[in-house]
């Protein structure tokens, strides 16, 4: 028997990137999922992958900045399958731009998508969740970025160190039904959105790629020395998801080779650890 056999998993964001590796990863270990993404051909494209699972999918495009559609999608979910069991908070994104440089537009519009979205989604879903006696998983996809400085991601860094106070809270308040929230903290991780295909299906070979000294200077900066891969958060999302986690709740897992650890040091040319700013060979 699979882990998540006939659990129903709600993912906003389900239709690339971390979102997509985390809806196959649940399909994967039996459970039937919502794909919430602004893009309708992704939600598409990710379902016919979990049909392929012989798990049950439904692609629901939403524009997670509009709290009535993330209400209808969780409404939606519930009429169609009969209860939620996790939701996964996946949804964000930013721009880099120096705060100074920002309207008031631009905050309202990353504060919106990065943070009330997650209100909006765990406000429809966690009364799914309690009338189904079952207990339940909520994944928040934070960031490193919100626990250390992120020039030019003010906003976005503050919204996602707001969701890890929320994780922690709702751990909290949600502990007598049998809710557990956690939370992962990516970094460089490769996706999609990192290779400037933000709209369309996803297709690998209109992605821009880094150079090799860009490479080369990530893979310094990041213990592992490499970045990320979607299904690398994918699993530790299942983790959180599934009975493995039973007793891990109110946490928040990095998963980002090793780069919040590092906290400032660098290999330098040569492949030796230094403080940042100390980078001669």
């Amino acid at each position: 028997m699979s882990a998540l056999t006939d659990q129903v998993a709600v993912i906003t964001g389900g239709g690339a990137g971390i979102g997509r590796a985390t809806a196959l990863a649940l399909a994967a270990a039996g459970a039937d999922i919502v794909i919430a993404d602004i893009v309708p051909e992704r939600c598409d494209e990710t379902a016919a992958r979990v049909r392929e699972m012989g798990r049950r999918a439904l692609p629901i495009p939403t524009d997670v900045i509009q709290i009535d559609q993330i209400r209808a999608l969780i409404a939606t979910a519930s009429e169609k399958f009969g209860r939620i069991d996790i939701l996964v908070n996946n949804a964000g994104g930013a721009k880099p731009t120096p705060f100074l440089e920002q309207s008031e537009r631009s905050w309202r519009r990353h504060i919106d998508l990065n943070l009330v979205s997650m209100f909006a989604a765990t406000s429809a879903a966690v009364p799914v969740m309690i009338s189904g006696g079952r207990g339940g998983s909520i994944i928040n996809v934070s960031s490193i970025e919100a626990s250390r400085a992120a020039p030019n991601f003010a906003v976005y860094a503050a919204c996602k160190a707001g969701m890890l106070n929320f994780t922690r809270t709702m751990a909290l308040e949600l502990a007598d039904h049998g809710i557990r929230v956690n939370a992962i903290a990516p970094d460089y991780t490769v996706t999609p959105g990192l290779r400037g295909n933000f709209t369309g299906p996803v297709d690998p070979t209109k992605w821009i790629q880094p150079t090799e000294q860009q490479e080369a200077a990530a893979a310094r900066r990041i213990p592992l020395g490499r970045p990320g891969i979607d299904t690398e958060c994918g699993q530790v999302a299942l983790f959180l998801a599934s009975a493995m986690s039973a007793y891990v709740t109110g946490t928040v897992i990095p998963v980002d080779g090793g780069a919040w650890a590092s906290s400032g040091w660098l290999r330098n040319k040569a492949g030796k650890w230094t403080l940042t700013g100390d980078i001669t060979p």
